[in-house]
């Protein structure tokens, strides 16, 4: 059996999305045909974590790790932060809530930490994999990014020893929606796009989480690049069964902050509330994440706060939970310069609920092509006031939604088709090298 060497900074106990990308390759590679080699961070500052992501690992995985230093530790004590507390995303709150400080960590981080807050980790793991592999033999490497520490580490151990190298993207690097924000200047900026230009050449294969990504990093230079969904696994949802809840639900999973916010719908349903007072005393909404504070004012405002419960952070078994009592789950898509390629990977389990999905985000956006072509639900501009409500109206009235098909198939999404997609790229590569 072939060997790939898998360099990610997340791993678990690791929770969120970020995690599940490589956890799930790892998970299914031997099936293909190829054994996975765990490159990982010891002692990392992780944001969420969630032991039960560890079910996943394989038997007998080989799994390497070596110290992180992590510099968001610092930035919480000097930020008032609690070291154990789950960090929002700066860039997802409101330039003007965000405090002198986070705007100053913004600018260091992107002008100082290249291409991350992790770089400090790239030198240490190279010089062990080179180490590792003087004496080990690997047919192939495989990064996720970001972070991008792991891009750069995959490239210079690939530059070293000529190994194949499947560089994977999450998200972009330079065209990534939060780069604009963190006041990067002209010297930065060089060596971030020399970098990620280095990356295009040396790399024997790239893949990317969206198709208007491929055509966003196609347009500046890289080639050969396939589309690889985040996907769902069909293990996670052995014990899912969909349950009736005798309210009219919406559940939202994850990060809600500023720029996600999803003020026409709030006010629909305000007004539905007064509109239809015996469907409106149905309405519940229930959020798992963290939400910003303009989010929370708002339901506030609306007089919605006695029908919503904020759950905190739960972990993926308990969301699944409540995709199955839910009657519609909502996913808006943060508002961005590059949102129309933004897929969260929070889709494809949604997709897998069986429950119908209100999508916020451009109407040329990659998530509503999915969604809508599937028909598992509706996608709206934020800005779509009259339509939004509208929907909702029919919606609630009737108790169900309307051009939703949760028979339909989806199982082309399924983690063990998408990594044999991965499987059959990495024997593209060896084959040809």
């Amino acid at each position: 059996m072939k060997k790939v060497l898998i360099i990610t900074y997340h791993w678990p106990p690791s929770g969120g999305i970020s995690v599940l990308r490589c956890l799930k390759f790892a998970k299914y590679l031997r099936d293909f045909g190829w054994e996975p080699v765990i490159y990982t961070a010891k002692d990392p500052a992780y944001q969420y974590y969630d032991y039960n992501n560890e079910k996943d690992v394989p038997d007998g995985i080989e799994i390497h790790k070596i110290k992180i230093s992590e510099p968001i530790n610092a930035f919480k004590k000097l930020s008032g932060r609690k070291k154990e507390a789950p960090m929002q995303e700066i860039t997802s709150v409101s330039a003007k809530k965000r405090s002198k400080i986070d705007e100053f960590a913004m600018w260091v981080r992107g002008n100082f930490f290249i291409p991350d807050a992790r770089c400090r980790w790239i030198k240490p793991s190279v010089k062990y994999l080179k180490k590792y592999l003087e004496n080990n033999h690997i047919d192939a490497i495989l990064t996720d990014g970001p972070t991008h520490t792991n891009t750069v580490i995959g490239m210079r151990v690939s530059q070293h020893f000529g190994i194949p190298w499947l560089a994977d993207f999450q998200d972009p690097w330079t065209q990534v929606d939060y780069y604009a924000k963190m006041h990067i200047g002209k010297r930065a900026d060089r060596k971030h796009k020399a970098l990620e230009q280095e990356v295009f050449r040396t790399a024997s294969k790239l893949t990317i989480a969206s198709p208007t990504w491929k055509t966003d990093l196609e347009s500046i230079g890289a080639k050969d690049v396939s589309v690889i969904y985040y996907g769902y696994d069909e293990d996670d949802f052995q014990n899912y069964r969909i349950q009736k809840d005798e309210h009219f639900t919406f559940f939202h999973g994850g990060l809600l902050g500023s720029d996600r916010n999803p003020e026409n719908f709030i006010r629909a349903l305000q007004r539905l509330r007064k509109e239809l007072p015996q469907q409106g005393a149905n309405i519940r909404i229930r959020l798992a994440g963290e939400v910003d504070l303009s989010v929370a004012n708002l339901i506030e405002e609306c007089g919605l706060n006695d029908v919503t419960t904020y759950l905190g952070m739960i972990p993926r078994a308990e969301v699944y939970n409540e995709f199955s009592k839910a009657s519609m789950l909502l996913l808006p898509i943060n508002k961005a310069a590059n949102a129309k390629g933004r897929i969260p990977g929070k889709l494809f389990e949604m997709l897998r609920s069986g429950k119908p999905i209100l999508v916020f985000g451009p109407n040329d956006g990659d998530v509503k092509s999915i969604v809508e072509e599937k028909k598992r639900g509706k996608s709206f501009d934020y800005d779509q006031a009259y339509d939004i409500y509208t929907y909702l109206h029919s919606s609630i009235i009737s108790g169900s939604v309307s051009e939703f098909d949760h028979n339909g198939d989806v199982s082309e999404f399924s983690n063990k088709l998408i990594t044999n997609k991965i499987a059959h790229y990495l024997d593209e590569i060896t084959t040809t090298s």
